[in-house]
């Protein structure tokens, strides 16, 4: 049952209900990848009957009864690459979302930004910006909605969407 609610997620490439984003600018360009995935869709996944005995299974299911929105791109172009990159620095700016983390491994470019919550861990929206190498692929993924910081890896480890490992670090922190 758990690969039908995987399978039903990439099912969605492309399609976009409703709400415009200053990131939609992705959605449709040869060359670019797309997930977008709005709450209806998340109210409708959180009544899928999954192993409730499974861990990060309990945790997917917590946090997307708590997301409204997300958008994932990904693609090996470079000049999509830089674009993207450059989309995401200026909405950063101008969203005032605060850097969690910056690193680079192995020739990726991670940055994961945020706006927090109630709580520490708490965010109501996340930017994950991963900037691949020539041979990877550059990710840009948001996420709004209420959620906590450290189930956000179970979603993106179920997507397998690159930077869970440095998602997991800020969520210890």
């Amino acid at each position: 049952m758990r690969n039908k609610l995987i399978a039903l997620l990439f099912i969605l490439v492309s399609n976009s209900f409703f709400g415009q984003s200053v990131f939609d600018q992705f959605d449709g360009i040869p060359g670019v990848d797309a997930v977008i995935i709005n709450k209806k869709m998340f109210d409708l996944m959180s009544k899928v009957k999954l192993d409730t005995s499974d861990k990060e299974t309990l945790q997917y299911m917590s946090l997307i009864k708590k997301i409204d929105y997300l958008r994932v791109y990904r693609t090996q172009n470079e000049r999509i690459s830089l674009q993207m990159r450059l989309t995401a620095e200026k909405y950063a700016k101008s969203s005032g979302l605060e850097e969690l983390l910056s690193t680079i491994e192995g020739g990726k470019r991670v940055r994961i930004l945020g706006k927090q919550g109630v709580s520490e861990n708490q965010l109501k929206e996340l930017l994950l910006f991963v900037e691949g190498s020539k041979t990877d692929d550059t990710v840009l993924m948001s996420i709004t909605g209420i959620f906590d910081l450290n189930e956000v890896p179970a979603l993106t480890d179920k997507m397998k969407i690159p930077g869970s490992a440095e998602l997991r670090r800020v969520g210890k922190k």
